[in-house]
C-alpha cells in the first residue's frame, strides 16, 4: 500500500531496515575497535557485546520491519525510540539496570505487537512463526534475568541457544518467501514446480531444530544436539536442490536468498561437527549469524525496498556483491578460529567487508525511501 492509500501509516521496514543495516555495519567494528585499541570503549561491545547487539538488536529490528507493516506513527515512534534507546545505553553503559531492560522491554512490546498476527492460521506450522519471534524476544528477557536471578544457562550458553532460534526462524521464513517466489518464476515460464515449502522437511525442521536447542547448553545432551544438526543441515541441502534453482539463472536475487539458505546449513553442519569433535561453536555459529544472517537479511531487506519503491528486482551487482561481501566475511572469521585476536588481518578483513557491505546497504534503502515518498508525491 503506498502512502497516498494509508494516510498518517509508514511501512515499518522503511524506519527499521536503515537503521539495523547502519548499527550491524557499527557495532561489529567498533567491537574490534574496543578490544585492540587497548580502550575498552565502548564498553558495551566488549567479550560477547556485539553478539548481544547482532541478535537482540539487529535481528530484532529486521523482525521489527518485516512484520509489523503499515502501522500510524504513533505507534512507530515510541517503538523505535526504545529500540535506539537501547543500542545507545547498552553500547555506553551496559552495567546500568536501565541499559539490561531496555533490550527486553523493547522485544516484549514487539512481541505484544507481532505474535497475535499468526494465530489465524489453522495448521500448525503456519502458525508457528509467532511462538519463534515470542522465544527469541523471551531469550532477551532471559539474557537480562541471567544478571539478578541464579539459572542454569549461563550469557554464553543463552547466546548459542539464541544463534539457533534465530537460525530457526530464518530456516522457516527463507523457506516461505524462497518457494513461492521460486514457482512463480518458473510457472511464468510453463515449467511446473511441485517441491514448494516441502510440508515434510519443513516440519521435521520445526521438530529437529528446537530439540537441538533445547539439547545444546546441557553436557551430557550435546552430542544429540550436533546429531540434530546434522540432521537438519542435510535437510536443508535437500529442501533447497528441489527448488529447482537451476532454472533461474535470470533471477540473481532469488539465487542470493538461495545461498543465504545454503549458508544456514554450512552453519548447522559445521556447529554439528564441532560438537561432536569437542571444539569451540564460536566459529561454526558465525557461519550463521554472518553468511545466513547476513546474505539472508540483506536479500530480503534489498528485496522489499525495491519492490516497494520501483515494483522491481533489486540489481543483480548488488545483491552479487552483498553475497560475495558476505561469504568473505563469513570464511575469514570462521578461519580465525577461537582465538581470533591473533589473526588479526583476517579478523579486521571479515568486519571490514561487513560494514562496507551494510553501510552501503543502509545509504541505498534510504535513497529507495526518498525515491518512494517522491513518487508518492507525485501521485497525490
Amino acid at each position: 500500500m503506498s502512502a497516498s492509500q494509508s494516510p498518517g501509516r509508514i511501512h515499518a521496514f522503511w524506519l527499521f531496515f536503515p537503521a539495523a543495516a547502519l548499527w550491524a555495519a557499527v557495532v561489529v567494528p567498533m567491537s574490534l575497535f574496543a578490544v585492540m585499541s587497548g580502550t575498552g570503549w565502548p564498553p558495551g561491545l566488549l567479550g560477547a557485546g556485539h553478539g548481544h547487539e547482532l541478535i537482540f538488536g539487529f535481528a530484532l529490528a529486521l523482525i521489527a520491519g518485516y512484520t509489523l507493516g503499515p502501522q500510524p506513527w504513533r505507534l512507530l515512534a515510541p517503538l523505535f525510540g526504545l529500540w535506539l534507546a537501547a543500542r545507545f545505553s547498552w553500547l555506553l553503559a551496559p552495567e546500568w539496570l536501565l541499559s539490561q531492560l531496555l533490550s527486553p522491554a523493547f522485544a516484549l512490546l514487539l512481541a505484544w505487537q507481532v505474535v497475535p498476527r499468526f494465530q489465524a492460521a489453522k495448521k500448525w506450522r503456519n502458525k508457528i512463526a509467532g511462538p519463534l519471534i515470542l522465544a527469541l524476544c523471551l531469550l532477551a528477557l532471559a539474557y537480562a534475568l541471567t544478571d539478578w536471578i541464579p539459572a542454569v544457562l549461563t550469557k554464553r550458553s543463552l547466546m548459542e541457544v539464541a544463534v539457533l532460534g534465530l537460525m530457526l526462524l530464518m530456516t522457516f521464513m527463507g523457506g516461505r518467501i524462497i518457494a513461492p517466489a521460486v514457482a512463480g518464476t518458473l510457472e511464468k515460464r510453463g515449467i511446473p514446480l511441485e517441491a514448494r515449502v516441502q510440508p515434510r522437511i519443513e516440519g521435521a525442521l520445526l521438530i529437529v531444530l528446537p530439540l537441538a536447542m533445547i539439547c545444546l547448553p546441557f553436557s551430557g545432551t550435546r552430542l544429540i544436539s550436533g546429531a540434530l544438526l546434522l540432521l537438519a543441515a542435510t535437510l536443508i541441502i535437500v529442501r533447497t536442490v528441489r527448488w529447482k534453482l537451476w532454472r533461474c539463472t535470470d533471477r540473481p536475487d532469488l539465487l542470493v536468498l538461495a545461498l543465504g539458505y545454503l549458508w544456514l546449513a554450512a552453519g548447522a553442519g559445521a556447529t554439528g561437527v564441532h560438537l561432536f569433535t569437542g571444539q569451540s561453536l564460536v566459529p561454526a555459529l558465525h557461519l550463521i549469524t554472518i553468511g545466513a544472517l547476513g546474505t539472508l537479511s540483506g536479500s530480503v531487506m534489498l528485496r522489499l525496498a525495491w519492490q516497494r519503491a520501483c515494483r522491481t528486482f533489486p540489481p543483480a551487482w548488488q545483491v552479487l556483491a552483498l553475497a560475495s561481501a558476505m561469504a568473505i566475511a563469513a570464511i575469514s572469521r570462521y578461519l580465525t578460529g577461537d582465538a581470533p585476536y591473533s589473526q588479526s588481518s583476517l579478523l579486521w578483513l571479515a568486519s571490514g567487508v561487513w560494514a562496507l557491505a551494510f553501510s552501503g546497504l543502509a545509504s541505498q534503502l534510504l535513497a529507495l525511501f526518498l525515491l518512494s515518498k517522491s513518487s508518492s508525491n507525485r501521485a497525490l
